[in-house]
């Protein structure tokens, strides 16, 4: 590296090292008034009404025109029960085609080809919950068997958001007014919000890879919703 370019470079450095240097104090600098600094939290709880269910089928046979047909097959008759139960087309999701083949292996010999695999995936939204056992049920009777996921959802989650954001605030104020009293102050307004953005939690029924039976229709429970928020705010006193 020539002297002219690492000359260059410490300079840069040194700039840049002095910047933050300048930023950081006059952040300082600014906060040197009496303030409280708080956070707020908050979680939203709702019932369930709505869930996504991630089905798949996957089909062994001796070739792969075979293994692809008959996986096409249950996918367009679960497809076609969706929509005579009246789940909506955009509310259902199909996954690309996957062939696989399939092997055996023996020690010391050449692999030996078995047959071929095919898999498909189907995402639906369940908009009305009280539905799903009757699709878990169909999804049997189609040929559907795998079940990958089944998240329960409330229709209420923007409603939701606001109201947790909504609290989130109100705690922060209250921690501040309730310190502030307890050292005989009184908070002037705020001088700075962090705003960190709403989690959602949505229980998960069932996990990756679970076959699918008459059983797991039946065990399905209602569950709740919940939405985190929180909010970190530097109130002035005055």
């Amino acid at each position: 590296m020539n002297k002219i370019l690492l000359s260059s470079l410490i300079s840069s450095t040194l700039f840049a090292l002095t910047a933050t240097s300048f930023v950081a104090t006059v952040h300082a600098a600014d906060l040197s008034f009496a303030h409280i600094e708080t956070i707020g939290t908050s979680t939203i709880e709702a019932n369930a009404d709505m869930a996504i269910i991630s089905v798949a089928v996957s089909i062994e046979a001796a070739n792969a025109k075979s293994a692809k047909d008959e996986a096409d097959e249950a996918v367009s008759q679960f497809m076609q029960r969706l929509i005579k139960a009246g789940i909506d087309k955009k509310h259902i999701q199909t996954a690309n085609l996957q062939i696989n083949p399939q092997y055996r292996y023996v020690q010391n010999e050449p692999r030996i080809l078995t047959g071929y695999s095919a898999n498909r995936q189907i995402t639906v939204t369940v908009m009305k919950l009280n539905m799903l056992n009757e699709l878990l049920d169909s999804a049997l009777v189609d040929g559907i068997n795998q079940v990958n996921n089944i998240e329960l959802k409330s229709s209420k989650e923007a409603e939701m958001i606001n109201q947790a954001r909504q609290a989130a605030i109100k705690d922060a104020k209250q921690k501040a007014n309730s310190l502030a009293k307890g050292f005989d102050e009184e908070v002037a307004g705020v001088w700075e919000v962090r705003y960190f953005p709403t989690q959602s939690n949505q229980p998960e029924m069932y996990r990756a890879s679970m076959k699918m039976n008459a059983d797991v229709a039946q065990t399905y429970q209602q569950g709740q919703v919940t939405v985190s928020d929180r909010v970190e705010v530097i109130f002035r006193l005055k």
